[in-house]
């Protein structure tokens, strides 16, 4: 098994921030997307990401692309129960591509991950000085 290491830090207030391949994500802070904003996002960008790709390898329109992203939230046990994507094809896209572009959204690795999800250990431990 491969391990990818992604470091979270706190440079102040309530920002967290994390940094994996060079990469840094802001979170928190005034006027940045909370974690879970994030998160949420990710599903809804990895469908685009997929849908975008199929797209554009067949030289397919994707001027007026757009995906429409529902979450559909239960207040008493505080948790998002569903969640639609909705694939809005340009005016003109060709109809024998409608579910191949759902195909290509379902192989997003975000919904992959949360159908399948990892398991997770959370422990403490103090590096060496």
């Amino acid at each position: 098994m491969e391990t990818i290491d992604m470091d979270v830090f706190f440079p102040g207030e309530t920002r967290v921030d994390a940094e994996m391949g060079g990469v840094r994500i802001r979170t928190g802070g005034e006027g940045e997307p909370s974690p879970f904003d994030l998160f949420l996002a990710s599903i809804g960008t990895c469908s685009g990401i997929k849908v975008l790709r199929f797209c554009q390898e067949r030289g397919l329109p994707t001027e007026e692309l757009r995906i429409r992203q529902r979450m559909f939230y239960n207040p008493d046990a505080r948790m998002f129960e569903k969640i639609e994507i909705d694939i809005q094809l340009p005016p003109g896209f060709p109809e024998k591509y409608h579910e191949a572009v759902i195909r290509a959204a379902n192989t997003c690795g975000v919904k992959k991950h949360l159908v399948n999800p990892p398991e997770f250990d959370v422990h403490v431990s103090i590096p060496l000085a």
